[in-house]
Parts: structure tokens; C-alpha cells; sequence
């Protein structure tokens, strides 16, 4: 369990055990983090990881704050499963892009133009070295549409837009979460541009599983709950969720 992840299960157990209820706000950020006896960073990170799936509101130059935590707001806001609703309706649409994209970049391989491949190196390239989670992603997303797009099957091209919106937030929480997660994705896209600007099918399409099931496979180890006496790992939520 990394740093990040005590204090987002720090935070989270406050909020199980009832002293922080919905529309509380939080303790200021030093006084908080010297009682969980967290460091501030670990703890902004935490905070910014339970914001995006709107566990905690943050409100500027008035603090951070519980939501409401109703069941509607939750399935909304998060792609997948959390102690709040346990759900695996995410890992279902990372199993669904498993099977699909991989044949959608095999077809993308052989038809798409060579200057919109090209496109793709560039869009890689857009991304500095500081890049936020929520620019990666972004940029994550747009790198699958376009060889979805690329396919030519229009059909499939919706598919894979679909499921690879309701997966943002999977993909979100591991870039926060998984230490190495962002430089692995950079790597396996641009390894994907490259099998697609050689044209190799084969070799784009079996890339594009290894992406996807790497993700899946996150999930999965984020979910197993582990033998009696081992420390409980945080349910990512029920939000979704490259």
C-alpha cells in the first residue's frame, strides 16, 4: 500500500466511523496530517485523489468538505467500485475494451493514414514533463479514440468511446495511486504508434491487450479483499475507473 493510500484510507475510516459526516469539513491540512500522522504531501494527494470521485469537495479559500455520499451522486461521479457501493460494473467495461480494442488497432494498423498515425506521436509529444493526472488522462483518452476512429467501423469507434469514458476514473485513480503508472502508460502508447506506423498488425493488436489488461489487472489486485489478519487494501470506488 503506497503512502498515498494510508491517508486515503485514513481519511476514508474517519468517514466509516462516523467523525466525519456528510457536509463536515475537514480539519485544517497541518492539524490533520499531524493527527493521522501523515506528511502534508501524502495528505494533499489523498485529498485530491477522494475529490476526483467526489468523496470530498474542495472549495477554494473555503476548505475541503464530505459530500453527500448518496447512492445517486456516488454511481455518477465514480466508474468504479468503493466501501460505499461495491460494484464491478468497471472491471466488466475494462474486460469489454480488453476484447474489443485490440482488434479495433488491428484494423487500425492496416487502415489508418499514415499522417493521422503520425498525429498520434505528436499527441504523445503534447504531454510535458509535469503533467497533471487529469492531462494524462485526457490525453489517454483521445490517443484510444483516435485509432478507434482510425478503424474505420464506426460501430466500433462508438464502442470503444463508450467504455473508454466510463473507465476515466479507473484510469484517474491509478495514476495517482499506482507508483510508476504514468511512465508505463506513455510507454505502451508509444509503443502502440510505432506497431501502428509499421503496420504490424499483429503486433499492434496483441500492444493494445497487454495496455488494457495491465489496467484490469490493477483493478482486480485493488479489489481482492486479503487473508484475515492482512492489512485491507482501499476499494477504489464506484465511479469507473486508459
Amino acid at each position: 500500500m503506497s503512502v498515498t493510500d494510508d491517508a486515503i484510507e485514513a481519511i476514508k475510516q474517519m468517514i466509516m466511523d462516523g467523525e466525519l459526516r456528510p457536509g463536515d469539513r475537514l480539519p485544517r491540512e497541518p492539524d490533520l496530517a499531524e493527527r493521522l500522522g501523515l506528511s502534508r504531501n501524502s495528505l494533499r494527494e489523498a485529498v485530491r485523489a477522494l475529490s476526483l470521485i467526489r468523496v470530498l469537495d474542495v472549495r477554494r479559500g473555503d476548505g475541503t468538505y464530505v459530500t453527500s455520499l448518496e447512492p445517486s451522486l456516488l454511481m455518477d461521479a465514480m466508474s468504479f467500485v468503493v466501501d460505499f457501493h461495491r460494484d464491478d460494473t468497471v472491471l466488466q467495461m475494462l474486460e469489454a475494451r480488453r476484447v474489443i480494442e485490440p482488434a479495433t488497432t488491428e484494423l487500425a494498423a492496416a487502415a489508418m493514414p499514415m499522417a493521422e498515425i503520425e498525429g498520434l506521436s505528436t499527441l504523445l509529444d503534447s504531454l510535458g514533463e509535469n503533467a497533471t493526472v487529469d492531462e494524462l488522462v485526457e490525453n489517454d483518452i483521445e490517443f484510444h479514440r483516435r485509432i478507434a476512429v482510425g478503424s474505420g467501423n464506426a460501430v466500433l469507434a462508438s464502442m470503444v468511446e463508450t467504455l473508454s469514458s466510463r473507465t476515466q476514473r479507473a484510469r484517474s485513480w491509478r495514476a495517482l495511486t499506482q507508483e510508476g503508472a504514468v511512465e508505463q502508460t506513455l510507454g505502451e502508447h508509444r509503443a502502440i504508434q510505432r506497431a501502428l506506423a509499421r503496420r504490424q498488425v499483429g503486433v499492434a493488436g496483441a500492444l493494445a491487450t497487454v495496455h488494457i489488461a495491465g489496467v484490469e489487472q490493477w483493478l482486480r489486485e485493488a479489489l481482492v479483499e486479503p487473508p484475515a489478519g492482512e492489512a485491507q487494501p482501499f476499494d477504489p470506488a464506484a465511479a469507473d475507473r486508459p
